[in-house]
């Protein structure tokens, strides 16, 4: 069983994109700039932007942090990103979700522009991310990817079984990995609540991916040996032994089910820290105009 180490491998991947910006830099191009607009104070969410920004740092990047209180209006909301899609300073943004129930979150997140749309949420980048074009993907998804790459975790012709429907993971999740591509190339089962022999399906799966958001819901009897799990769970669950009083908690019930893995991602340090360094990657090309020329 290898554990895989989702923090090193993003730590390693920002300082090959600090190397590729300080080239631009020194070739007279002018740093990538990422920003962020935070709606309310969400502790997650609070938590994952200053996350964002300190990747920015480290990997040499401009960052802004544009902050309104939970009461903003949905128009001056679409004004603020209407803004940012005219900036030529701006290479991309993301608008932090959840939003307040009183916004249209996909009204707003059909006003980005996609050449902007670091997060890969756009349904342009989407529908490109379904046919296989070049396009921003997910941040998440793209991140376990890179994962099963650098692990050379096998995926072609592996049967891929995904625990999650979410648009932000589990739908594209499923078609990164069906893409002929390595990795990708895998034979794929999408699973959800009402998903009939769940046991069953899961325990065919060479690569399980949970991402359901409901803490230890994967057990040793769902998961075959030597198959590759990862787990894309983060709950905070109560743990009065900590100075928090909570701790977070993957979909993986990890200490019974890693003694029978190939491979297999912690929590936290395995997904997470990917999620955040795919972002950044994501903005590198966008200053690049990798994608959208």
């Amino acid at each position: 069983m290898q554990i895989i180490d989702g923090k090193q491998t993003a730590t390693e991947i920002k300082k090959e994109i600090a190397s590729e910006v300080e080239r631009m830099v020194q070739a007279g191009q002018r740093r990538p700039h990422l920003a962020a607009i935070l709606v309310g104070h969400d502790g997650g969410s609070e938590t994952y932007v200053a996350n964002k920004v300190k990747a920015c740092e480290v990997c040499g990047f401009r960052s802004s942090l544009i902050r309104y209180e939970n009461d903003i209006d949905e128009a001056t909301l679409l004004e603020e990103i209407k803004r940012l899609n005219e900036d030529d300073e701006v290479d991309g943004f993301i608008v932090q979700l959840p939003l307040p129930k009183h916004i249209n979150e996909q009204k707003i997140v059909e006003a980005v522009d996609p050449r902007k749309d670091v997060d890969g949420f756009h349904p342009i980048n989407v529908g490109r991310q379904i046919i296989g074009l070049p396009c921003f993907h997910s941040a998440t998804p793209a991140g376990i990817m890179l994962l099963l790459e650098r692990y050379g975790v096998p995926t072609s012709g592996a049967n891929c079984v995904i625990l999650g429907r979410s648009n932000i993971v589990g739908k594209p999740m499923a078609a990164l990995m069906m893409q002929k591509s390595n990795p990708g190339n895998a034979t794929v089962t999408v699973c959800h609540r009402d998903t009939k022999n769940l046991k069953e399906i899961c325990r065919s799966a060479d690569i399980l991916i949970a991402a359901m958001g409901r803490p230890g819901f994967v057990t040793a009897d769902m998961v075959k040996e030597g198959a590759t799990v990862i787990d894309v769970g983060t709950t905070r669950v109560p743990d009065p032994t900590r100075k928090s009083g909570f701790r977070l908690s993957g979909d993986v019930c990890f200490d019974e089910v890693a003694p029978k893995c190939a491979f297999i991602t912690p929590v936290p340090g395995g997904v997470g820290p990917m999620t955040i360094v795919s972002l950044m990657r994501n903005t590198l090309l966008a200053a690049k105009k990798a994608i959208y020329k």
